[in-house]
């Protein structure tokens, strides 16, 4: 699911969809579900896409190419006007219904229904073993959570076969909580290793048999979470698959900023470096980082960066990043570049005292996203230390007290915020 307006991952949602938005310095939220499938064996992939969805389209067109050999593909069903249907996707269900004739052209028994905006790596092929197993119409993916954690999610209760009795959207009564906590006798047998209190919560990721597909499409309900599988659950055969493992649901800034942080840590609870289940996005051909004099601690540095005699600490440095003398960045996630400015810009832009593209010469930031092509200048400071939450401004915005700094924005040199 190419995903709808990303509200809440607003103002990276700005000029791009959400499963769009780069993550790690080089990929895009979107490779981590095509990646999980191409390490899973699974070759043909529809990418549902609507809102913001040219950068998408052009990111997919140019990562993922299959030999005319083979019958993998991943191809792009974007919404669209007919004459039989004016309207856009209403929602998950709606997007799956206004496409099932491309799907039901095709030879399978099941399909699979993931979203395009979370980390987490996963073999899709234990999930299909285990809902052939269970003679299942439908199979969730689910993740035991804390009661903290709960409140957030969408929880379902399982019995002793793991078959699915209920569906509660985002439970913050204790006593609903306490009807639906897993049994810890059941722990050993879900392979479940954590004494705590837990419950499980959907993962938004589904199995479909192929038969069961246009008979719970065969209505107005516009969402699964909300409206398919709650009626399923009472008519069909609904199970739950545990996943062990990290998992983030990538919906705010917060949870955005976080994820990428953890990626810097010595043991990240999401490894890159796993070549057993590779990440796969578009080739770029850039030449390796120039490191000159700079001091880096705890930072992932992607490829093509230029960085100067600069102090660099717990951050992420995007493609094609360029980072003046004297500056020091602190807890940042810079997006980099999509080009490298050419010197008659450079010269043009400075003429009319607009910084170049890039982080200027002592420039102080922390506790930021810099988003690409944005221009730094020289002297800036940036941190949301004493600012409030949230903070709309036309060069900036402060998010869950993180400040953004949008895609092409330009800060001027001396600003502080």
């Amino acid at each position: 699911m190419g995903g709808g307006q990303g509200k809440r991952l607003f103002p990276l949602t700005r000029d791009r969809a959400k499963p769009a938005v780069p993550l790690g310095g080089k990929y895009r939220l979107v490779d981590v579900p095509i990646s999980n499938c191409i390490n899973s064996g699974f070759r043909r992939t529809y990418i549902l896409t609507q809102f913001n969805s040219a950068s998408l389209h052009r990111h997919l067109s140019l990562s993922y190419k299959f030999d005319h050999f083979s019958s993998g593909f991943v191809e792009i069903l974007a919404a669209e006007q007919t004459y039989s249907d004016s309207s856009w996707y209403q929602g998950t269900a709606d997007a799956v219904r206004k496409n099932l004739g491309h799907f039901l052209n095709h030879d399978f028994d099941y399909l699979l229904i993931l979203s395009g905006d979370q980390l987490y790596r996963m073999d899709f092929r234990t999930l299909v073993d285990q809902h052939a197993q269970t003679a299942a119409d439908i199979t969730i993916a689910t993740i035991p959570v804390s009661r903290q954690q709960a409140s957030a999610l969408g929880i379902l209760q399982i019995d002793a076969d793991r078959r699915i009795q209920r569906f509660v959207e985002k439970p913050s009564d204790p006593a609903v909580q306490d009807s639906l906590k897993l049994q810890k006798e059941w722990y050993p047998r879900l392979g479940i290793d954590d004494g705590r209190e837990l419950l499980l919560a959907s993962m938004g990721i589904y199995v479909f048999n192929r038969a069961v597909l246009k008979p719970l499409l065969d209505n107005t309900h516009t969402d699964f979470g909300k409206h398919i599988i709650p009626d399923a659950i009472q008519s069909r055969r609904v199970f739950s698959y545990v996943f062990q493992g990290y998992w983030e649901d990538i919906g705010t800034i917060r949870s955005f900023f976080e994820a990428n942080l953890d990626l810097v840590s010595e043991l990240p609870r999401f490894n890159f470096f796993d070549m057993t289940a590779p990440i796969f996005s578009r080739p770029r051909y850039l030449p390796g980082s120039k490191i000159n004099g700079a001091h880096i601690d705890h930072a992932l540095v992607a490829d093509g960066c230029i960085i100067n005699y600069a102090t660099i600490s717990h951050s992420v440095i995007g493609l094609r990043s360029l980072v003046g003398a004297g500056s020091q960045l602190h807890r940042v996630v810079s997006m980099g570049c999509d080009y490298y400015e050419t010197q008659e810009s450079i010269a043009e832009h400075e003429s009319q005292g607009v910084p170049r593209i890039g982080i200027g010469r002592n420039t102080r930031i922390e506790n930021a996203i810099i988003d690409k092509n944005a221009r730094i200048g020289d002297h800036v400071v940036i941190t949301p230390a004493g600012k409030p939450d949230n903070v709309d401004h036309k060069d900036y915005f402060i998010r869950d007290s993180i400040v953004v700094v949008p895609r092409g924005s330009i800060i001027p040199h001396g600003t502080v915020i």
